[in-house]
């Protein structure tokens, strides 16, 4: 499946304010979100394996990429698009191995050796932050915008910047060089998260078109 990383919506069910995750999910989906990851931290994995087989069925009906974060087990089991991975977990040269050829397979980078590091050993795309601070993560290491500007110099992979991404500041990660933004609290913590999802797809398509405006390809 075609991979498009303009807005990335991250699925924690602990930080659905108690909504149901497959609503929020849905709604997110009707706002445009072109990339959709289940993270998992805690609880039954037979109710992971649940939630996910029941996204990636509702990913797949909007054409949508669906991935897992850090369990390339899980991926496997449900038949996922992919799997994003942090610094610690499996290697992406042997998830690929794993998961094959086809599949999507993300990195976590704050650092232009991380991001030419996952390049190397075939990853598909880079997930850098945190560039603002957030809540959704404990401890967040703040990477900043000049951090995003420095990985995306780095690599030729395309960049996704997350951690405290709103509508309101998405475009200027958008003008630093990111190819989207990936986001968990400001869809699924949203009053409406299909207008949240709408919003911040709008502000990113705007920034994008006058990137394209502003380069020598676009002139």
């Amino acid at each position: 499946m075609a991979l498009d990383l303009r807005v990335y919506l991250v699925l924690d069910p602990a930080l659905t304010s108690g909504r149901s995750p497959l609503e929020i999910a849905e709604s997110a989906l009707k706002g445009g979100i072109t990339a959709m990851q289940l993270r998992w931290k805690s609880g039954p994995l037979r109710e992971m394996l649940r939630l996910g087989e029941a996204l990636r069925a509702l990913c797949r009906r909007y054409g949508v990429p669906f991935l897992i974060n850090d369990r390339v087990d899980v991926a496997m089991a449900i038949h996922a698009d992919g799997v994003h991975l942090g610094q610690e977990d499996l290697p992406p040269e042997v998830a690929r191995r794993l998961l094959g050829p086809q599949a999507l397979i993300g990195v976590s980078a704050r650092t232009p050796a991380q991001a030419q590091a996952a390049e190397a050993a075939g990853a598909d795309y880079l997930g850098s932050g945190s560039i603002f601070p957030t809540a959704s993560k404990a401890n967040p290491i703040l990477i900043g915008l000049e951090g995003l500007a420095a990985v995306v110099r780095s690599t030729r992979l395309p960049v996704v910047a997350i951690g405290g991404v709103t509508p309101e500041n998405a475009a200027v990660c958008i003008r630093m060089g990111a190819a989207g933004v990936a986001v968990i609290s400001a869809i699924t913590q949203a009053p409406d998260p299909e207008a949240a999802a709408r919003a911040l797809r709008r502000a990113v398509d705007a920034a994008l078109a006058e990137r394209e405006k502003r380069s020598p390809s676009g002139a």
